[in-house]
């Protein structure tokens, strides 16, 4: 096997050195963008030497012009299936048949002659766009258009690397950068809401005796932390293979990780409920940092506690006989109240309160999380009913 390169530059010198060179020769002049973009762990930069055994290697995308897409396709095509080496860097240029059986992967296949067929895919920008996400990426997007898109597809067409560009790509790709303001805002009070809807739980299954229950809970909730750091750093998260590692990569990681990684291990509830604890508090003064409300009190409380709170009563004995639920959480739902208060943006209020994105509403392997089609198709239960 050959020494292993991480498959951005593996790609980026294969456009430059084997591509670029048949386009100058057969296509002088042709109106181009070249990137790696779309799927892979070697777009986002998270391929290792294991990643060659499964959709890997020598390949990129061809954004051609529109206008004349159908008629030069082909021929590029064909001159770079006879033209490019079996082999570049010693990594064989030939690919099988998409398999069936494994979403439509391609197999190395090696070859000792041409033709070659070869992973250069070519689209126009728009095709593409519609690919990954179902929109034109040159029409105004809504609110709840942002809503329908999944995070890891916005990431496909952010991250990677362009290569070469003519047809404004990069452009393009900037528009998709990140959330409008008023949308993140939106997303982040819905993940604050998810956040304060189990808080509770772990210690609630955990005084029942039940430990599985508590674990399962305490991981909900742990994702749903890590997934807040990504929004508040805005940074688009990877699907689920690459969520943990793409996790360390965020600023907070240093300080966050060691508190939701401990919880994790926890053996008891008591010490399960300090790391979780402290992990709240932190992420309330992330919040707080970020500027976007007025200071909100980063401590935690008893659950019990905080619904006197409410009624004036500041502090609460653990032998209080009202602290019938002496469980510590953050009230996430004050947070995100704070929050939702901030927006303006008449398109962002007309969607549905804390339903949050496909992302946040759907499980992130399962079939309809990966579908762009129904991803798309639940704008209309996004906003809210019309009178």
């Amino acid at each position: 096997m050959p020494e292993f390169i991480p498959g951005l530059q593996l790609s980026q010198a294969f456009y430059w050195e084997a591509v670029r060179p048949i386009l100058e020769t057969h296509f002088p002049g042709l109106a181009h963008s070249a990137a790696l973009l779309g799927y892979g762990s070697d777009v986002i930069g998270l391929d290792t030497p294991v990643s060659r055994d499964h959709g890997w290697g020598p390949r990129l995308i061809l954004f051609l012009a529109p206008d004349n897409f159908p008629a030069v396709q082909p021929l590029v095509n064909e001159a770079l299936r006879q033209n490019l080496p079996v082999r570049f860097r010693g990594y064989s240029t030939n690919f099988g048949v998409p398999d069936p059986a494994d979403n439509g992967v391609r197999p190395v296949r090696e070859i000792e002659h041409g033709p070659v067929e070869h992973l250069v895919t070519m689209h126009t920008i728009t095709s593409f766009w519609q690919q990954e996400l179902g929109a034109d990426p040159y029409q105004p997007l809504a609110a709840v258009d942002w809503l329908t898109f999944q995070e890891h597809r916005l990431l496909s067409v952010t991250g990677g690397r362009v290569f070469y560009d003519c047809l404004g790509l990069e452009a393009v790709r900037q528009r998709f950068a990140y959330y409008p303001q008023e949308v993140w805002l939106y997303l982040l009070a819905a993940q604050w809401s998810l956040i304060g809807q189990e808080e509770a739980f772990v210690g609630r299954t955990s005084s029942l005796g039940d430990e599985l229950g508590a674990r399962v809970i305490t991981g909900r909730q742990v994702e749903r932390l890590m997934r807040l750091a990504f929004l508040m750093e805005k940074r688009y998260p990877p699907y689920s293979k690459w969520f943990g590692s793409a996790f360390r990569q965020l600023d907070c990681w240093a300080a966050m990780g060691p508190l939701l990684e401990n919880a994790m291990a926890a053996g008891s509830y008591p010490e399960r409920e300090d790391w979780l604890a402290m992990a709240y508090t932190l992420a309330v003064e992330m919040h707080n940092a970020l500027g976007i409300t007025a200071p909100l009190e980063a401590g935690t409380h008893t659950y019990s506690g905080w619904h006197l709170l409410r009624q004036g009563v500041t502090s609460l004995a653990l032998d209080d006989p009202r602290n019938t639920r002496p469980h510590q959480v953050i009230f996430a739902g004050r947070i995100a109240e704070a929050i939702y208060a901030t927006i303006r943006d008449p398109e962002a209020l007309a969607l549905v309160p804390n339903a949050g994105s496909v992302s946040q509403l759907l499980a992130a392997s399962n079939d309809a999380a990966q579908s762009v089609p129904f991803c798309r198709s639940l704008a209309d239960d996004l906003k809210k009913p019309t009178t």
